[in-house]
């Protein structure tokens, strides 16, 4: 069979193989990878067609989760492909990053283990740049009531940031959270801060009649949980060799 030899520009080719068309026809799922990347390029540049261009980019980053964390000096090397087409690309994958945890807030999904909250927060996370202090608000049955942001940046003055935690939680009649942070390391080993933190967290939760289920540290896909390191335990804070490590959250 001959291969089909197409002009560059990706108007001129047949229909049924034009990205686009094919994904309104056949559904997105069907699309390879560069395909997919042609759309939200939309054209191509000087003698490369959008396709062209698109399996340039993957070839050079291999999968989209690279073009995400990636900054402007690393696409020099694209010739006339503008700071426009870079921003839509990492909008569309920011999308895609934010799809799980929406899903996750509207369905109220129950949360029986560490594992349930890193596989919600997993993918939005592990790349951030900075530090991020998520927190998973749940009802007495542990289905989540929302997720939230609540600071940016190494902690190291907790009390504000406990004051904020625990009003979400009392606005949103939560009866036991579970705080979430990334570590741009990426690797998950807790900080002096991070314990001291966590300390500090759990007594105000039992002062305030708030359980913290919790403390999950993200890192380059993998975590550390306090509760499943047994540091964090229901009735108090205890070292890894004092504590029963548990096998899932209670309620």
């Amino acid at each position: 069979m001959k291969k089909k030899i197409y002009e560059k520009a990706i108007n001129n080719w047949p229909e049924e193989d034009r990205p686009r068309e094919k994904l309104l026809k056949n559904g997105e799922h069907t699309l390879a990878n560069s395909e997919l990347l042609a759309i939200l390029l939309r054209s191509g540049v000087k003698g490369q067609s959008a396709i062209d261009l698109a399996r340039k980019i993957l070839e050079k980053f291999k999968t989209f989760r690279n073009l995400s964390h990636t900054d402007l000096a690393q696409w020099r090397e694209f010739k006339g492909l503008g700071i426009a087409k870079i921003a839509q690309i990492k909008a569309a994958i920011e999308i895609g990053r934010r799809f799980r945890e929406d899903e996750a807030k509207e369905n109220q999904p129950k949360i029986e283990s560490s594992k349930d909250v890193v596989d919600i927060l997993m993918s939005r996370m592990r790349d951030l740049k900075k530090e991020v202090f998520k927190i998973v608000l749940l009802n007495s049955q542990n289905k989540i009531i929302d997720i939230f942001d609540t600071a940016e940046g190494t902690v190291n003055k907790a009390n504000p940031l406990i004051r904020e935690i625990f009003q979400k939680a009392l606005q949103n009649y939560a009866t036991s959270l579970i705080c979430v942070h990334n570590h741009p390391s990426g690797q998950t080993e807790p900080s002096r801060e991070d314990r001291d933190f966590t300390t500090e967290l759990y007594q105000a939760g039992n002062i305030m009649q708030v359980k913290v289920l919790d403390h999950v540290i993200i890192g380059d896909n993998e975590y550390y949980s306090f509760a499943d390191e047994g540091v964090l335990i229901l009735n108090g804070i205890a070292s890894t060799t004092d504590a029963k490590k548990p096998e899932r959250i209670g309620v």
